[in-house]
């Protein structure tokens, strides 16, 4: 077993050494117990687990497993659920192995993970894999002075995890990309000089800008490579700055997405005179060589990169240098666990997105009306089946989160909306106002019992509907917070007549006088309706009575020879025939 990188040039470690952590038939087993990965990169940590199939004397079935780093209030946390993993992680599981994929690293993701299993008689904790998570540097080495006030350097992009790939680099002289692609490289190098450099596929990671010759250059820090905020925040991104001279003319925020939206990219827009931003961003400049872009009630659109710019009398930073990504993200509530009773649903929820602040308290509804019972990021009570929950931020009420509710009542609609054919496609299709999202399941009734369909979902597709498909159907939506049951939606299939049968009575030999009866019937929807015809040599002449019976009241010889009646409806007709041989007294 080992770890893989999830995509690209990924600089993961691993000591590959398998190591089995268990007792008494417990057991996980890991591939490795140190990784080394790069701030920006992806990693996954695998295992398989085992556990006895009996335990304590009774029978031990596996209820649920997760990945945790540390106990909150003496418990493990699930890293699906923390909010400083949100969007980030995935926990796959597949029989008794599971892998653990963490994207974006960031250095504070560096730690010691665990993996728990809990079953209906016990629990069981594994030892820890430690993940340390690291940026890369750029290593100067001073060769000589050259003449004038330049130095002759090697400049080298490392990192502490050792490489088991050779991937291409990307240098910035002075935020600017450069051509070199390699490792590292020596060139004449001038005081004004800053270099970073980053993985190619890793752009976002970069090192830090170091000043190649002295200690002052030209140079942008950005405190936060990526900053995830709530929709209807307020977010501060923040960088520190220097000049090699003294004299800065002009310095502004700007996002390069906004250039690509019908501004000139070389002359990017200051955000501060930028119409979408206006009465929302503040520049504040708390002290000397620090800027901070403050923007107030975060809508979607601003999800974006944002970069800082500034301008002497003889340089301009212009950066091709990445800045701080900002991800706005509404919030959501999410279903913990649920129990859904006759009348009513004892429900834990979660309210979080996908970057959750810290310290912030939260407000909870129930429909409409605000929860005074709780400030905190969960929520936990009954809920009616008609009742919707959703929250907000404490001071941002305005931008609460989607309501979860369970399903209202389903609908059913049929296409065609019109008569249905034998043979025709037919879809049935079952919706649901329903958060979280709804599962359906097809019935069809009958005389024993409600018998679910082989296909599930939203539809329920004949693709030649056959009359055997008549019926009454019905669908269920379910989510976590409970199910509804549609009305009966009836099917009826129209098809053309089957071929009819004729009887004739008596059915014994038929005597001249007597009163006989011939019966046509034939299988129809909708039913069919009937003519009589004699053969004779001239051509088929209808009779003058019509429908499901020919009747003679004194039959007489001349009424031999061969009859047939014929089954019509609009969709088709068929007919048969009888002979009748009248017997004279």
């Amino acid at each position: 077993m080992r770890l893989n990188a999830a995509a690209g040039v990924l600089v993961v470690f691993l000591l590959s050494v398998q190591v089995v952590q268990g007792q008494d038939d417990w057991g996980v087993t890991f591939s490795s117990t140190e990784i080394c990965a790069e701030k920006g990169s992806t990693v996954e940590i695998r295992c398989s687990f085992t556990y006895p199939s009996r335990w304590k004397g009774s029978v031990n079935t596996v209820e649920k497993t997760f990945w945790f780093v540390e106990k909150k209030d003496g418990e493990p946390v699930d890293l699906t659920t923390a909010s400083e993993y949100a969007g980030r992680v995935e926990d796959l599981c597949e029989n008794s192995t599971c892998t653990l994929r963490i994207r974006n690293l960031r250095e504070r993701d560096s730690a010691e993970y665990k993996f728990r299993i809990e079953t209906n008689q016990d629990v069981y904790a594994s030892g820890p894999v430690t993940l340390s998570v690291t940026g890369l540097q750029v290593k100067v080495t001073e060769t000589h002075y050259c003449i004038g006030s330049c130095i002759w350097a090697d400049l080298e992009c490392l990192s502490s995890c050792p490489q088991l790939s050779r991937p291409s680099y990307i240098w910035y002289k002075n935020g600017l990309k450069s051509t070199e692609t390699t490792k590292t490289f020596n060139y004449y190098f001038y005081p004004e000089e800053s270099f970073a450099c980053a993985v190619k596929g890793y752009e976002n990671s970069p090192s830090p800008s170091v000043c190649v010759y002295g200690q002052a250059c030209n140079t942008v820090a950005y405190s936060e490579r990526s900053i995830c905020a709530p929709k209807g925040s307020s977010v501060d991104i923040s960088c520190t700055y220097s000049s090699f001279e003294d004299d800065v003319k002009s310095k502004f925020w700007f996002s390069p997405e906004r250039s690509h939206q019908g501004q000139n990219p070389s002359q990017p827009e200051d955000l501060s005179e930028d119409s979408q931003y206006a009465g929302r961003v503040q520049i504040l400049e708390t002290e000397r060589g620090r800027s901070t872009l403050r923007v107030s009630d975060l809508r979607d659109s601003d999800s974006a990169q944002y970069r800082f710019k500034f301008k002497t009398p003889s340089f301009e930073w212009r950066s091709d240098l990445p800045g701080t990504t900002l991800t706005v993200t509404a919030l959501q509530v999410q279903v913990i666990t649920a129990t859904v009773q006759q009348s009513d649903t004892l429900a834990e929820l979660k309210c979080h997105s996908s970057c959750s602040p810290a310290g912030v308290s939260y407000v909870w509804f129930k429909n409409g009306e605000k929860i005074h019972t709780t400030t905190i990021s969960s929520y936990k009570g009954l809920l009616h089946h008609a009742d919707r929950i959703s929250c907000a931020l404490e001071g941002h009420v305005g931008f609460p989160s989607p309501a979860v509710h369970a399903p209202r009542t389903p609908s059913v609609s049929v296409r065609p909306s019109d008569e249905i054919e034998e043979g025709s496609s037919v879809n049935l299709t079952c919706s649901s106002d329903a958060n979280p999202a709804a599962n359906y399941t097809w019935y069809k009734e009958n005389s024993n019992a409600d018998v679910p369909l082989l296909s599930e979902g939203p539809q329920l597709v004949f693709r030649s509907i056959q009359s055997s498909d008549s019926g009454q159907y019905f669908c269920r939506a379910e989510n976590e917070l409970g199910r509804r049951q549609s009305a009966n939606t009836f099917i009826d299939v129209k098809y053309s007549p089957e071929l009819p049968s004729v009887s004739v009575r008596p059915s014994a030999e038929i005597k001249e006088g007597r009163s006989v009866t011939l019966t046509c019937s034939s299988d129809a929807n909708p039913a069919a309706n009937y003519t009589w015809y004699k053969e004779n040599s001239n051509a088929d002449v209808p009779l003058l009575s019509e429908g499901p019976q020919l009747v003679f009241r004194s039959i007489q010889s001349s009424d031999s020879g061969q009859y047939f009646c014929r089954a019509e409806n609009e969709l088709g007709r068929t007919s048969a025939n009888t002979f009748i041989d009248v017997k004279c007294e």
